[in-house]
């Protein structure tokens, strides 16, 4: 897997990845503490409106960005967006009032939102045999998961001695290193897209999504996803410390239990997508996904004592890798089903989409597990899981003809690795 980084490119730009995902997990704890200090009980409701408002600037910026932006060479346009993420970091110590941070978090995800879809499209450019691409895809999956476990211990140790105001400056030197390294890589020379009327272009992604069977399903998978995802997010907390009536070290650890199941699938995605069509790998996570949340909403409603713990623990384990094995592979789909010119706008498209499912399970998590407890919502999340397994199975159908066991599973027109 690490032979991708022997690319110079590649390297640099997913050590800006690194450094960029760091400061990112510095900035959310920080936030968190931030708006402890400004509202203190109600903290919980700050942070979920500011989640809200990410989640919003994901879904609505991303595409109209990418309308924007088409012609506007990505070095630029990444660097830009670095310098945005960087102006409002220093921002944010100095915060007196709410709406200053729900301001400011809006004007730094809608960054986020330009950065990362650009970010991602770019890599097959780069990495255009498939076999890099894909082993590049689960270095990418491991760093995710590896920030959500590193950044909170950077955290911890920098907060024994600092105040919590200086993990800001963290994240600063994130999206400055992040901007940096972008600077210093020399980028393939894509040519621009045709020019089209800004609708055209707003819409082209979603149009793409609906034409193509493997896009569709991926829209479905989605669903599946943000399921399982809003669950372990929302509330594993309330799980361990007020169901289980466990430590705050439990929370981390069934938190790990999640990204470890989840690192372990990455690790092996490569070795799996040899092997087995993409399709085929992700109905399987697809598949397991439900299953194991409602084997979770059992051990809730019914498990004791430590048997129900690591019963859960396990749980958390297999969520954690049935979900890696929908998302790893997921950007190859959007690789095979769009050319040099169309990528920026079907990875945001695809950016925007995946985030209108959590603006759905988010706040269904939180609300249905504070009025009827997790294992209703649990099962409810379970219902709606299926359903979006249901509707992946009948949108990405096999074209006639098609070998059941080949890994090109899209339309004839749609292209295969290059």
């Amino acid at each position: 897997m690490l032979a991708v980084l022997r690319n110079t490119v590649y390297a640099k730009l997913f050590g800006a990845q690194i450094i960029a995902l760091l400061g990112t997990g510095l900035l959310t704890i920080a936030l968190g503490l931030l708006a402890f200090d400004l509202a203190g009980g109600d903290a919980g409701l700050m942070m979920g409106t500011a989640m809200t408002i990410k989640i919003l600037a994901y879904v609505a910026v991303a595409p109209i960005i990418s309308a924007l932006v088409s012609h506007v060479p990505r070095k630029r346009l990444l660097i830009t967006s670095d310098i945005v993420r960087v102006a409002v970091a220093l921002c944010l110590p100095f915060v007196t009032e709410a709406w200053q941070i729900y301001v400011l978090i809006f004007l730094l995800q809608s960054a986020s939102a330009t950065f990362t879809p650009a970010f991602q499209a770019l890599i097959p450019s780069i990495l255009p045999e498939e076999r890099e691409y894909t082993r590049a895809l689960s270095l990418s999956r491991l760093a995710y998961d590896l920030e959500s476990l590193v950044s909170p211990m950077l955290a911890a140790a920098l907060l024994t001695v600092l105040r919590y105001h200086n993990l800001f400056a963290g994240t600063v030197v994130g999206f400055i290193g992040s901007a940096i390294l972008v600077s210093l890589t020399r980028f393939p020379l894509v040519e621009p897209p045709k020019s089209s009327g800004f609708f055209d272009r707003l819409t082209s992604g979603v149009r793409a999504f609906w034409a193509r069977p493997e896009l569709r399903g991926l829209m479905a998978l989605n669903l599946v996803v943000a399921t399982t995802t809003a669950m372990v997010i929302v509330n594993t907390v309330v799980l361990v410390k007020a169901d289980l009536a466990r430590s705050q070290a439990d929370v981390a650890l069934m938190l790990a239990a999640n990204g470890a199941g989840s690192m372990i699938v990455a690790l092996n995605v490569p070795w799996l997508l040899d092997r087995f069509p993409d399709r085929r790998v992700m109905f399987c996570g697809a598949a397991v996904v439900p299953v194991a949340l409602l084997a979770g909403a059992g051990v809730m409603r019914w498990g004791t004592g430590q048997t129900q713990w690591f019963a859960l623990l396990g749980i958390w384990f297999l969520i954690g890798a049935a979900t890696s094995t929908i998302l790893t592979p997921s950007a190859r789909l959007l690789q095979r089903n769009s050319t040099e010119q169309t990528r920026p706008g079907i990875f945001a498209a695809q950016f925007s989409l995946s985030h209108v499912c959590f603006l759905l399970t988010y706040p269904l998590a939180g609300t249905l597990g504070a009025v009827f407890g997790l294992p209703a919502t649990a099962t409810v999340l379970v219902l709606i899981g299926t359903l979006g397994t249901i509707l992946a199975f009948a949108m990405w159908r096999m074209p006639p003809g098609t070998d059941p066991g080949s890994a090109a599973e899209s339309l004839p027109t749609a292209r295969k690795g290059r």
